[in-house]
């Protein structure tokens, strides 16, 4: 079994953002190494304050009409938001997450403008390079 997980996180909808924190801090907890590639709509995710913004809490269209009950049914249950199970998982062992350099470009973004969870910013080459041996999840 790989020490290593990369996650290629290419979606913003909370059930992807949601899922791929969760597996991020299990992993971490198993004592796996975690690198999350950000790009396309993933991206958009992470730029300062959107996790707090409920118009960017969204889910896939074909389960948009689940919104509602999900997000009673979270916040019954005490669940967090996701960017707070990926700062947890941060804190608890090896997990860097990258920007996709091409995506940060097409968007007109900087580093600057992205939650600093974001590690820094790296290049598809950068990505594969680091998934020799890894375990790789794409949401």
């Amino acid at each position: 079994m790989a020490d290593k997980m990369n996650l290629i996180l290419m979606n913003g909808t909370l059930d992807k953002l949601l899922a791929a924190t969760t597996i991020t801090s299990g992993a971490v907890a198993m004592g796996k190494e975690v690198t999350i590639f950000v790009t396309f709509w993933g991206l958009n995710a992470f730029r300062k304050g959107a996790w707090a913004d409920p118009a960017a809490q969204k889910l896939p269209a074909d389960y948009q009409q689940y919104a509602p009950a999900l997000k009673e049914a979270m916040q019954r249950m005490g669940v967090k938001p996701w960017i707070e199970t990926l700062k947890t998982a941060k804190e608890l062992g090896n997990v860097k997450v990258y920007a996709c350099g091409l995506t940060m470009d097409m968007f007109g973004l900087k580093l600057a403008d992205l939650e600093d969870v974001v590690d820094g910013e790296k290049g598809v080459a950068g990505f594969v390079g680091d998934s020799e041996g890894a375990q790789v999840l794409v949401f």
